[in-house]
């Protein structure tokens, strides 16, 4: 294979592939049915055309006739009146038209049998278009539906080439918004750090910086400062339970030697 026939080949390929992407069934199908009904409309002319023609035909045999019926009748006349001649005469000319009546005659049948045939085509064109125009329909139907079913499943499923697209736009913001929060973070630690200066900042901010830190550090004195104090707080009502319990056992442990030596005493007495 040459050179040329193999590029021909390559771009009649290519060509074939764009047209069948670009190409609508249904526009197809609508099409098909539009030029079968201008066939149909061409063949009904057709059929009016002889039957039109069968017609004029027809009117002329029957003036024809009417003159052969005017002339037999002079003939009889002629020979009633004893002109031999003007009968002949007469007679002569009526032979001429049936030649002439005989031809239409031919002619007429000629196309009575055209227009037979005709409308027996148009009647099966017309049969074969109406069928056609069903299963046009149906055919639309069908893949307007099984159309309506893939785009919705692509939809769903994602891998629609919008649907590619809103995605990867998706992530490219995600990863964008998650860079622009971390060099924010960077920035605001080396800030607070004071490895980079705020160029917005006042002169006096590094001293602002020392008292913010020293008040903070007050504040988180007197916090520990409470916490100790409500300890504290805890533990008094504890010693004092403890106190308490300790002088009652010692006040019972007077009585339990008083009575002891109440008995001591009565012996001895």
């Amino acid at each position: 294979m040459s050179v040329v026939k193999r590029v021909s080949l390559i771009f009649k390929a290519k060509a074939n592939k764009q047209l069948d992407r670009l190409e609508d069934p249904r526009e197809t199908l609508d099409y098909s049915y539009q030029r079968q009904l201008e066939m149909l409309t061409q063949v009904r002319r057709g059929v009016a055309d002889v039957a039109t023609s069968r017609k004029r035909v027809e009117l002329q045999m029957n003036t024809l006739q009417q003159q052969q019926n005017k002339l037999d009748g002079q003939a009889r006349s002629a020979l009633g009146a004893g002109r031999e001649d003007l009968a002949r005469e007469a007679l002569t000319r009526k032979s001429a038209l049936q030649t002439q009546l005989t031809d239409l005659q031919t002619q007429y049948q000629t196309l009575q049998a055209d227009e037979e045939k005709l409308t027996a085509a148009s009647q099966r064109l017309q049969s074969k278009v109406e069928a056609f125009r069903t299963q046009k329909e149906t055919i639309k139907a069908t893949y307007t539906a099984a159309e309506a079913q893939t785009r919705i499943g692509e939809a769903v499923t994602g891998i629609s080439e919008e649907m590619g697209d809103v995605g990867m736009a998706v992530q490219r913001a995600q990863d964008k918004t998650a860079q622009m929060q971390a060099r924010a973070g960077a920035i605001d630690e080396l800030m607070a750090s004071g490895a980079l200066d705020d160029v917005t900042s006042q002169p006096n901010d590094d001293i602002q910086r020392e008292l913010d830190s020293m008040g903070a550090s007050h504040d988180v004195d007197r916090e520990l400062a409470r916490l100790k104090g409500e300890l504290d707080q805890g533990e008094a009502p504890r010693e004092i339970e403890g106190s308490a319990s300790g002088a009652g056992g010692t006040t019972g442990n007077g009585q339990a030697g008083r009575a002891a030596d109440q008995p001591q005493a009565g012996e001895g007495s």
